[in-house]
């Protein structure tokens, strides 16, 4: 499986689930954003590459976000 196709997989995902979900996922890996901070001051991380993806993961779900509540009727 290709990297383009999982973010694909991915985004499809994002889209079909809720705003609460969403939002639910966003706080987990904003989380795991700042353990792997901490990992990385003292020295411990080991995958460097999931600090990258945590931040694509991050912006993907906001841009979603953001296309959610530009859809809804204001």
């Amino acid at each position: 499986m290709t990297k383009l196709y999982q973010v694909r997989k991915d985004i499809e995902g994002y889209r079909s689930s809720t705003a609460d979900q969403l939002r639910d996922e966003l706080a987990k890996l904003k989380k795991e954003q700042f353990n792997l901070r901490f990992q990385k001051a003292t020295g411990q991380m080991e995958k460097t590459s999931r600090v990258g993806d945590i931040r694509r993961s991050i912006a993907r779900i906001e841009a979603v976000l953001s296309e959610k509540s530009k859809k809804q009727p204001a």
